[in-house]
């Protein structure tokens, strides 16, 4: 059988599979996820076994110390992992929910029913929790799922995939509901590509070539964000203290994921009582700091920010840094520069607040809160498929309800059009 036989008969069998599964009652489904989070905690080590190669392999090839952060699975990570299972299923089931019913005065009774999606293809890059949540997220919302992971992570994602399948089996639903492509050969994504008809949707996770490739090559519709480009915007109204925290978080907390702060606006107001000690604590925690010359007045050891820098996600410990005039200057550096995804302002001033809240067009807009809250588990969702800049269907964390269409469910009693 060729490649292209291959890949059709996957797609075939996920359709059906898709079939199957979007009338399944909410409590085998919950069931079935709860069966899921006890596997993984009971196959830890073999999840972690397989994720060492994994992770061995990336130190072996110059891995970022960031990245690989990401690749890496603990008996912790799983646990969270497992965890996030349980509050998939202690969630409220999206599938059959009516949305809105309206009568009309001819008597008819429409609603609008939410509805799954169907077959979801989830392309993505390292992070193997993303296998565990890709599955439970789907399988809640009614919906098959084909993952197609890289290379980074195939052992890790063979083994999380292998521990979750069997669950499914074991509670008598399809296997086709959740697939894998264990072929780690880039040419098999355009071949998924193509599966109109097949596949309902597509979801590229990962770096910004990965997604560009998949939204360019895909005929079929994409949820997608390029860039994690995420500001706060220090306020000469903040409180220093809280300030200081917030950009701390946002940076260091973990740099390698995407709703980390990749640059830094502070008003010239309080610049002298705020830089001097940030710069000192971020440095201190391994952070280089790329900014202008105002900023490097205020501490030893600034590099110089190119005009490219401000359009950079870094994804690492590195971070930008601008002295900004006013909230006006800052809103207008972060829509020029920023990606649409997750930005804050620390300040204590409501009326700038609001209008920060109003005027800066990203999925996600904090005040006086660090850019990493921007995450399905922490939105209540349970997990998430990943997080959307786009604005039509989805936007933001995309959890259950994201995961649903809608069709119309029309009641009547005889009538008929004059």
């Amino acid at each position: 059988m060729t490649r292209d036989a291959q890949i059709k008969r996957l797609c075939q069998r996920a359709k059906a599979g898709a079939i199957s599964l979007a009338p399944a009652k909410t409590p085998i489904k919950n069931k079935t996820l709860s069966a899921m989070a006890r596997s993984l905690i009971k196959n830890t080590g073999y999840i972690v076994g397989q994720n060492k190669k994994d992770v061995a392999r990336a130190r072996r090839e110059g891995m970022p110390d960031a990245l690989i952060d990401r690749l890496s699975l603990t008996p912790s990570r799983i646990k969270a992992m497992a965890d996030s299972l349980l509050n998939i299923a202690r969630l409220k089931d999206p599938v059959g929910s009516v949305i809105e019913t309206v009568r009309r005065p001819n008597a008819l009774v429409i609603k609008k029913v939410r509805v799954p999606i169907g077959v979801i293809l989830m392309i993505y890059e390292s992070r193997p929790n993303v296998t565990s949540d890709c599955i439970g997220l789907c399988f809640k919302s009614g919906n098959a799922v084909i993952l197609r992971g890289g290379s980074d992570a195939i052992n890790s994602n063979k083994a999380i995939f292998n521990v979750l399948r069997k669950e499914v089996v074991r509670h008598g639903i399809s296997a086709d509901t959740i697939s894998m492509i264990m072929d780690t050969d880039r040419r098999l994504v355009e071949l998924l590509l193509r599966q109109t008809g097949l596949i309902d949707l597509v979801i590229p996770r990962g770096g910004e070539s990965l997604i560009r490739e998949v939204a360019n090559r895909s005929r079929i519709p994409v949820i997608k964000h390029y860039k994690g480009i995420c500001h706060t915007y220090v306020d000469d109204s903040a409180d220093l203290k809280m300030a200081e925290d917030i950009c701390f978080n946002a940076k260091v907390q973990r740099p390698g994921v995407c709703n980390a702060m990749e640059c830094m606006l502070v008003n010239r107001r309080i610049a002298a009582r705020f830089l001097p000690r940030m710069i000192r604590r971020l440095q201190d925690a391994g952070v280089e700091i790329r900014g202008t010359k105002e900023v490097a007045s205020f501490g030893d050891g600034v590099v110089m920010a190119k005009e490219s820098d401000w359009y950079r996600e870094y994804l690492d410990l590195k971070l930008s840094v601008k002295v900004v005039a006013s909230v006006d200057e800052a809103i207008k550096h972060i829509m020029k520069y920023g990606s649409s995804h997750s930005d804050a302002i620390v300040t204590r001033n409501k009326a700038r607040a609001k209008r920060f809240l109003r005027e800066v067009d990203s999925a996600c807009v904090y005040v006086n809160a660090s850019t990493r809250f921007t995450d399905g588990g922490q939105f209540g969702k349970g997990a998430e498929m990943g997080i959307s800049t786009d604005k039509i269907h989805a936007r933001g964390p995309m959890g259950l309800e994201e995961l649903t269409s809608y069709k119309y469910v029309i009641y009547g009693n005889g009538q008929v059009r004059t």
